[in-house]
């Protein structure tokens, strides 16, 4: 079973003040503020161009905001991730943190076995024996439902659904307390997203974790996350709990997406 380190639950585990990102004149997201709570996942929706893979990015590290904080609850105390040294920062993403890419491929060693991608992500945390990150490789294979004889088989073996597990187990061995997750359903069809879903949802309820979700996919947020924020053209137009936003959408932009999904 993995141990989730004890946070305080008066303190945002994340707390992200004024984001912006601009890529010239055009705006990638703008005055982006919330806070996200221990054991809260946090949905953010619009389409393509809305800018929250450009929100997402910049949150995970992957892109430098050109202004903001983003102030995470360390073991020594809140601390922003944007002033950190790069060490600190790599060392945070293959600790407390975890980043679920829509492409598998983008988050897998391809060229490394099944057990071999898991035992990764524990090694960069100091486990040393084969033994154990063997066994724990072995334990997390099957809470993702990858029959455990497959585990000396190598990424490309499998189908995308599996891959796409693969990768989850990879980034959950370690007990994060944040997982990024990006269109984690995204290319996977229908009755395969299902299962994915179901898996995700009992993880991230059965582990605590605290996740932000970018998806396209209003039936995706509505299964796993508790709040909603709603994107367009680089800015939040709307926010609040997940039922209550889609539901009763107060922003004309939310109302059409929303709209859009029950008219298909």
């Amino acid at each position: 079973m993995t141990l989730m380190q004890p946070v305080a639950l008066d303190t945002p585990l994340l707390a992200v003040r004024g984001l912006t990102k601009r890529y010239g004149p055009r705006i990638g997201c703008a005055d982006i503020s919330f806070d996200l709570w221990p054991g809260e996942v946090l949905g953010i929706v619009g389409e393509s161009g809305s800018g929250k893979s450009t929100l997402l990015s910049c949150l995970a590290g992957h892109l430098r905001p050109d202004e903001g904080e983003v102030i995470f609850a360390t073991e020594d105390g809140p601390r922003d991730v944007l002033q950190m040294a790069e060490a600190e920062r790599r060392r945070l993403a293959r600790s407390d943190w975890a980043f679920v890419h829509q492409n598998p491929r983008d988050g897998l060693r391809m060229g490394v076995t099944a057990g071999g991608n898991v035992g990764e992500r524990l090694m960069a945390v100091g486990a040393r024996h084969y033994g154990d990150i063997r066994a724990r490789a072995t334990d997390w294979l099957g809470r993702v439902e990858i029959a455990v004889e497959r585990i000396d088989d190598r990424p490309s073996a499998f189908s995308g659904g599996m891959q796409q597990r693969l990768q989850i187990a990879r980034n959950l061995v370690t007990g994060p307390r944040l997982v990024f997750m990006d269109e984690p359903t995204g290319g996977l069809d229908v009755s395969v997203q299902a299962r994915l879903l179901d898996l995700l949802r009992g993880l991230v309820r059965e582990m605590g974790l605290s996740a932000i979700i970018v998806t396209h996919d209003l039936a995706v947020v509505r299964l796993l996350a508790d709040r909603l924020m709603v994107m367009k053209s680089g800015r939040v137009v709307e926010q609040g709990l997940t039922d209550q936003v889609l539901d009763d959408p107060q922003h004309a932009y939310t109302q059409l997406l929303v709209s859009s999904v029950l008219q298909v």
